[in-house]
This record gives C-alpha cells, structure tokens and sequence, in this order.
C-alpha cells in the first residue's frame, strides 16, 4: 500500500483486510465457494466488502488473494490443509476479486450520486445489487458512513421480483411443469382414486384413468399406475403413449398437477374414459436414463480432478445430450477435461451396478450423499449410489448398471456464468454417432490433403510451414518490387511519382509493397492501381514530403474522385475503392495532374 499503519480509525481498511483474508482462506479450504446463494454468498459478501476496503487504501488490483498466502504461512502448521489447497484458495480469490474490480468504480460513482438522499430507495440498491455486484449490507455500510439508511424492505421486494421473473422464464422455457396454466375443470373419475409411480421398475402398464381435463384439443389425464416421469431435477419428461378402448393419447408432456402426475397430448375427440395401457417411450427413456446416470458420474470425476469446491449449479438431462454446470473459477484446461473424460468412461466400463434405496435425510447426508444446495428434501430421500465412486440424492431414472452407457464424449466446455462452468456431453449411442460424424470428417480432410488421418497432423504441419516459407518469399519479392522499376516514373518539381498496376487484392500485400517503397525512397509518391474484383486505388507518400504537409489520403480521394470513388487512411498510406471501374484508365491518366496540385 505504501501507508503506515494507523493503529486508530484510518487504519480500518488493513485490519479488515486481516481479518476478511482469514476468513476466506478458511472459508475456502473448508470447500465453500463464491455463488449468489447460502454459504457461498456469505463468502462473496466477504471478498467484496474487502476490496473495497482495499480500494479505499488505494489498490486497484487484487490484494486479499496475496494476503491468502500470507495466512496459509502463519498458520499452516497448525491447520495443514490450507497448505494443500493454497493454489486453490489464491486462485478463486484472485478471479473472485478481479470480477469485482470490474465494477466497483462504477458502483462507487452510482453512490457518490446517491449520497444526498437520506435513503437510499430499494430500487437503486437493487440496481447497486444486480448491476454492479454490491451485496446489500456493503450498500447499507457505505450508506452508513454518510449516515443515510437504505429501504431494506423496498431491496427485498425487487429481490423477490426479479426472482420471480427468472422463475417464470425458467419454467416458461421448459414448455410447462407446475406453472403452466390450462383452462376447463378437471374431471374426477375415482373420488379416492390415487396415483401410484411405478416409472423406476417399469415403463409400461396396464392401467385406467383417475382424472381427466379437456381443453380444445388438448387432453391430460391423471393415470392410476403411472409409468411417465414428470420433469424434475433437470431430466426432461418422458413421451410415450397411452391407449384405450377406441382410442389413443399421444403422450407429449406429462406436468405435475396439485402433486399429480398428468400425462398431455393432442385429442381431437371427446374424450371417453376407459381402462387402458400405458408405453413409455423406451427406446427415449433408456438414453435419459444413461444421461443422468453420466451427471452423476461426471460430478464425482469433476470433484475429483478439480477439487471439493465442485458443486452442481445445474443440469439438463435429456434423450440425446447432457448438459452440467458446476462452481469452478475458470475455463478447463484441454488436458484436465481429457482426465475427466477417462475417469467417467472408467467407470463406465467396469460396468458398476447402481443401487437405489430410500433413507432418512439426515442419515443420508452423514453417510455422505450429496444433495444440492437450496432444493427442498423431505425426511425420506432416495439415494442413487455408484459404490466407491458416486453417493447423491436423486429421483430421477438411472440405469441398472453403468456399462449400459457404453460410452462418454464431451462435446463442449465453456462458462455459463460468474464463477458457474458448464459441460455439455453424449453418451451410448449419441456419442458413438459423434466418434463416427468426427471419424468421418478427419477422413475428408485427410482425402483432400491425400494423406492418411493417422498422417493428418503431419500433413498440416508441413503445409504450415510451407505456407510460412512461401509468405516470407511474398514478402521479399514484394518489397523488391518497392523499387519503381516498373510502371512510369515521372519527376515533379522536387518529386518523383511512381504509377504502376497490380493483380494484388490483398491489403496486407499491398501495405507490404507500400512500405518498401517509402523505405527505398526519398522525395517520392507511389500510385497503385489495384485491379480484380475490388478495384483500389492505393498511396504512398515518404516521411519527408509527409513532413512538407503532403498526405495519401488526400491524393487517393483526389484520384478516386473521378470515379465515383472516396477512401481514406494515414498520410503516409492510403486506399480508396473505385466506383466505376471503367473510369480507371481516365483517372490513371490524370493522376500526374493531381499530383502536380498537391505538391506545389
């Protein structure tokens, strides 16, 4: 910082950068990591209210993730596992810390205007909240110091508001679940009639209908034994079909309704109920099941290459991809995913079985199933357990043995938001289609390079460096030709203009050609015309007739001009487009003329 240590009010900022800085090494080491939720936004909390504290002393750089080392050496002796995560624990401080950098010299500015109003409206602490990252007790800590308050309830109601909008959206754009609304009055086929699931043993049942409600065209029925799976937990919701006597349901959907299951399809009859069979689509099924098999999977890998503070942010689970997203601080390394990869099909291939059971939520959790953090559990669970590698609450389907996945592929790897990763992958038949579609397109490019795919990189490697060899050629043939050997030269007073014509179109050549001109010549104006299908006009000017007030952008417009065209760039080189290339003869013919103009 450069600034002693004030033992009284001014030296505030560094004993709150002592005390903030262990606790987030500890904080961190005990596998917290910065979200916007529980634990984790404690955390966040506490990074940010540092640096501004930090900010105030004058940093502009990170200054807690150095102070994290500086933690780890006073007391790592006696708590040997900040020695271990120390990278880590920098490392998400750093990134952590460079997030907030980003705009907090915004959200100080948004309060400076903020300062002469004795409180501070809900409104515009939710707008220090979502756009510049100020958590709200460090709003209502700044407000303090001017000794203004802040509508904390007016904050909490723009809160709720906006969550409120992300859920409608969220549900909106999985095409229905609970939210949905449909009109018409269900029908009550058995007054006590209840539902059973019998989706995690079967996929076909023989069944009637307890309920039912028809909209338009559009039929849900509550079935007695129900196969289908209702979207929850990020698997998607099983199709199917369900069939009557006399009639058929296409199962498009199923929604959960007043906890009930409801299967929806397309109806265009009146419907009359009877007994019937329901069918899941297997085939559909089967592929979620190896999915969300893989999720389960893929988190132990992600926990186990990257480290403890992996945490599922999210997850897709559908018949042909997978998508996971998961706390992590940055982009993963190509070799890292590589590792991740391998350790999933590992386990896929010693054909592990999958056992389910029901528990007592705390006995569960002390046995060490992981649950997600802010989803509701009640006091029995179900447990989905990979034995030695995977142990998570789930409801969801799965198959009966990790081998029926048969295969795991990334597809892709990228960020999904502050401090959330996200993965996106195929397994089964997905990614054996994928490893054919990618083997297929090595062999066509290996066809149109005639070489084999295992000599493909060879191949390329060579060709790169040919291609290097031949633009260093380029390059010197193109300065040599900078000489003003060819085309007319004619003196003009004290200059000597140079005008030739070129097949070259591109501009990097050209500036090449430019540049070796003015290295090569004193007291001179190159005029190029460029022909093919983007005719140019293109100048160049020395740095001595440069300094005398002579510029190639003015020449170029000049020449231009007479066709229709206009250009521009820096006095010592300058393009201009031509606008009727018919006129270029006229225009190279009066070039000497518009020269002569500037350089009197």
């Amino acid at each position: 910082v450069g600034r002693s240590y004030d033992r009284g009010p001014a030296g505030a900022p560094y004993r709150v950068l002592a005390d903030h800085a262990r606790a987030v090494t500890f904080l961190l080491a005990d596998g917290v990591y910065p979200s916007n939720e529980g634990r984790g936004y404690v955390l966040r909390r506490i990074l940010r209210r540092a640096v501004r504290h930090a900010w105030l002393l004058g940093r502009r750089e990170p200054t807690l993730a150095p102070l994290t080392r500086a933690v780890t050496g006073t007391m790592g002796d006696v708590y040997p596992e900040l020695v271990a995560k120390e990278p880590h624990i920098e490392r998400v401080t750093r990134a952590e810390e460079e997030r907030f950098l980003e705009t907090i010299e915004g959200g100080l500015a948004r309060m400076e205007e903020l300062r002469h109003q004795p409180v501070i409206s809900g409104e515009d602490a939710f707008k220090l909240y979502d756009t510049y990252g100020f958590p709200l007790d460090l709003t209502q800590m700044i407000a303090a110091e001017h000794r203004h308050t802040v509508d904390v309830e007016g904050f909490e109601k723009a809160l709720g508001q906006q969550r409120s909008r992300s859920r409608a959206a969220r549900k909106a754009a999985a095409g229905g679940g609970e939210g949905r609304r449909r009109g018409g009055e269900w029908v009550e086929l058995k007054k006590k009639g209840k539902q059973k699931w019998i989706g995690y043993d079967a996929t076909k049942a023989e069944t009637e209908p307890i309920a039912f409600r028809q909209t338009g065209d559009q039929l849900e029925l509550i079935l007695e034994e129900n196969p289908f799976y209702a979207e929850s937990g990020g698997q998607v919701s099983d199709t199917g079909v369900v069939q009557g006597d006399g009639w058929e349901l296409t199962v498009e959907d199923v929604e959960k309704v007043d906890g009930r299951s409801a299967v929806v399809g397309t109806f265009g009859e009146t419907f009359e109920p009877t007994p019937a069979v329901a069918q899941v689509n297997e085939t559909r099924r089967r592929n979620i099941e190896r999915n969300h098999t893989a999720t389960h999977l893929v988190h132990a890998a992600l926990r186990k290459i990257l480290g403890t503070h992996v945490r599922q942010a999210g997850s897709v689970v559908a018949p042909e991809r997978l998508r996971f997203d998961f706390s992590h601080h940055g982009p993963i390394k190509g070799d890292q995913l590589g590792a991740i990869e391998a350790e999933v099909n590992t386990h896929v291939w010693e054909n592990l079985p999958i056992e389910t059971r029901q528990m007592a939520y705390k006995d569960a959790v002390a046995a060490g199933a992981m649950a997600l953090f802010g989803e509701k559990y009640g006091d029995v669970v179900r447990v989905v357990d990979v034995p030695g590698v995977s142990l998570e609450l789930c409801g969801g389907t799965h198959v009966a043995s990790t081998g029926q996945l048969a295969l795991f592929r990334f597809t892709h790897e990228t960020g999904a938001a502050a401090g959330v990763r996200r993965i996106e992958a195929l397994t089964g038949p997905a990614a054996y289609r994928y490893a054919l579609e990618l083997q297929q397109r090595l062999s066509e490019a290996a066809g149109l390079l005639k070489t084999q795919p295992e000599h493909l990189a060879r191949r390329i490697e060579a060709m790169l460096e040919e291609n290097r060899k031949l633009e260093k050629r380029i390059d010197e043939l193109l300065r040599g030709r900078g000489t003003g050997d060819e085309g007319s030269v004619e003196r003009i007073g004290d200059v000597e203009l140079h005008i030739s014509e070129s097949d070259l179109e591109d501009r990097n050549q050209i500036a090449v050609l430019m540049d070796g001109f003015r290295a090569q010549h004193k007291g001179a104006i190159s005029v190029l015309f460029t022909k093919g299908q983007r005719a140019g006009i293109h100048v160049a000017v020395t740095d001595d007739l440069v300094s005398k007030g002579i510029k190639a952008g003015d020449i170029a417009n000049a020449i231009a001009a007479m066709t229709g065209g206009k250009g521009g760039g820096r006095p010592h080189f300058a393009s201009a487009g031509v606008g009727d290339p018919g006129k270029l003869g006229e225009a190279r013919a009066r070039t000497a003329d518009i020269v002569r103009d500037f350089a009197r």
